[in-house]
C-alpha cells in the first residue's frame, strides 16, 4: 500500500469513529403526557395523541415563602417510615372535556354520613376531574408508590384556589420532608390550609400540590375560592397538574382520605362508591372496576386502593370511589375468578350510591351500619 492509499485510508477509519459518536434516536424515550389514556377512560382504549409538550423533568422552583419551623410555628407535615416512596404522574387536559356544572352550594349532605365540604380546587373554566388512573389508593410501579391524592388536570398557570376557608399553615418547598429547604421534596411547591371547620371534633386539612407560584404566606387568613397559587410542575412530575389532597386529624402524610368523598358533586352528578372484597371477606386491593353509563354507553375503569398508606371512610369502608357521574342507570362490572359480574344500578344527584362486592357472593347495595361496619354478606 502506497503513502496515498495509507493517507485515504486513514481518513475513512476517522470519518467512521465520528459516526458513531452522533446521538442515536432513543427507542425507549416515553410518550408524551396522557399516552395510553382513551377518550373514554379506558385504559384499554385508543390512546390519545402526545402532547406537543415535550416531557422533562423541570427543575424545582424556589420556594415562594420560606420559614423556619420554630416551637411556635402553626402545624407542619412529616413523614416516617423508610419504605413508604412517592410517584407523581405526568397529567394533561382530556381534549374534548366539557366543562362541569355548577357545583352544589357547600357544605352539601343529604345523608347524615356524607362531607361533601369543600369547592373545587381549580376554576369551573376546566373539568377539574380526577384523572382516572391517578385516583386516590392507586398503586403505580410497585407496591410502595401509593397515591394520597388526586390530580387534576390542568394547563400550566391556571389559578388555583382555596377549597374552603381556613388558615395556610404551610406555603412553600419541603412538605413531605417537613424541611423548607429540601428542593428535592415531591410536592414541590405547596400549601396547606387548615380549615375553619372539622369533623366529628378532628382538625381537617386541604393539599395543593406541584405548583408553579405561591401567592400566600405562612398564617394568612382564606375564603372559599381565593386564589392560593398556579398550576404547575414543580416536584416529582413531568406535566402540568395540581395535586389535592384531604387530611383529617393530622396533618400528615398518613392520615389522607380520599378527596372525591370531600369535594362537593356537580349539579346533577353523583358519586359512586364501593367495598370489593373476596370470598373470605378480605379487601381486593389494586382491582379493576368497570362501570358504563346504560344510557351514553360512556366507560370508566376505576382501581381500588392500594395495600396501605391510605384509608378509608370512617363509615363507608370503601376501597373504591368514582365521582363525578352524571345521574342515571350504569352497569358495574367486577370480574372474579374468570367471570364477569355485571349489575345495573341507578346514579341519583348530588348523592352517593352505595355497593359492596364479595366474590362469588356477588353483589348487595346495603348501606354500611352505623357504627362504619359493613353490613355482613352471607
Amino acid at each position: 500500500m502506497n503513502r496515498a492509499d495509507r493517507i485515504w485510508l486513514a481518513v475513512i477509519l476517522v470519518s467512521l469513529s465520528l459516526a458513531g459518536c452522533q446521538a442515536q434516536p432513543n427507542s425507549t424515550t416515553p410518550a408524551g403526557p396522557g399516552a395510553g389514556i382513551s377518550p373514554t377512560g379506558d385504559p384499554d382504549g385508543t390512546p390519545l395523541p402526545a402532547s406537543p409538550t415535550p416531557v422533562i423533568f423541570l427543575p424545582l422552583s424556589s420556594p415562594t415563602q420560606e420559614f423556619i419551623p420554630t416551637p411556635t410555628a402553626l402545624p407542619s407535615a412529616t413523614a416516617t417510615g423508610d419504605a413508604v416512596q412517592l410517584f407523581f404522574p405526568t397529567a394533561q387536559t382530556t381534549p374534548g372535556s366539557e366543562n362541569r356544572p355548577p357545583l352544589y352550594p357547600i357544605p352539601w349532605a343529604i345523608s347524615p354520613h356524607d362531607h361533601f365540604f369543600f369547592a373545587r380546587p381549580i376554576s369551573a373554566d376546566y373539568p377539574a376531574e380526577p384523572l382516572w388512573d391517578f385516583r386516590y389508593g392507586g398503586v403505580y410501579f410497585g407496591p410502595n408508590e401509593v397515591h394520597t391524592g388526586i390530580d387534576i388536570p390542568a394547563p400550566r398557570g391556571t389559578p388555583v384556589v382555596a377549597a374552603g376557608p381556613g388558615t395556610v399553615v404551610w406555603a412553600g418547598i419541603g412538605l413531605y420532608t417537613g424541611s423548607p429547604y429540601n428542593l428535592e421534596d415531591p410536592y414541590g411547591n405547596a400549601v396547606v390550609i387548615r380549615h375553619d371547620f372539622g369533623y366529628e371534633n378532628q382538625s381537617l386539612y386541604t393539599v395543593y400540590a406541584h405548583m408553579e407560584e405561591i401567592d400566600v404566606i405562612l398564617g394568612q387568613w382564606l375564603n372559599t375560592g381565593d386564589p392560593i397559587g398556579k398550576v404547575g410542575t414543580t416536584g416529582f412530575t413531568t406535566g402540568p397538574h395540581l395535586h389535592f389532597e384531604v387530611r383529617l386529624g393530622e396533618n400528615d402524610f398518613f392520615s389522607t382520605r380520599n378527596p372525591e368523598l370531600w369535594l362537593a358533586p356537580a349539579q346533577g352528578w353523583g358519586v359512586l362508591v364501593g367495598r370489593v372484597i373476596n370470598w373470605d371477606s378480605l379487601l381486593l386491593p389494586s382491582y379493576r372496576v368497570y362501570v358504563r353509563n346504560v344510557d351514553t354507553n360512556r366507560k370508566w375503569t376505576v382501581f381500588t386502593y392500594g395495600p396501605s398508606t391510605v384509608n378509608s371512610d370512617d363509615y363507608y369502608q370503601e376501597n373504591v370511589v368514582l365521582s363525578d357521574l352524571p345521574a342515571g342507570v350504569y352497569e358495574i362490572d367486577c370480574k372474579y375468578a374468570g367471570f364477569d359480574n355485571k349489575v345495573t344500578l341507578q346514579i341519583l344527584p348530588g348523592q352517593v350510591t352505595y355497593f359492596s362486592f364479595k366474590g362469588y357472593h356477588g353483589f348487595t347495595f346495603t348501606p354500611p351500619a352505623p357504627g362504619g361496619t359493613p353490613t355482613p354478606t352471607p
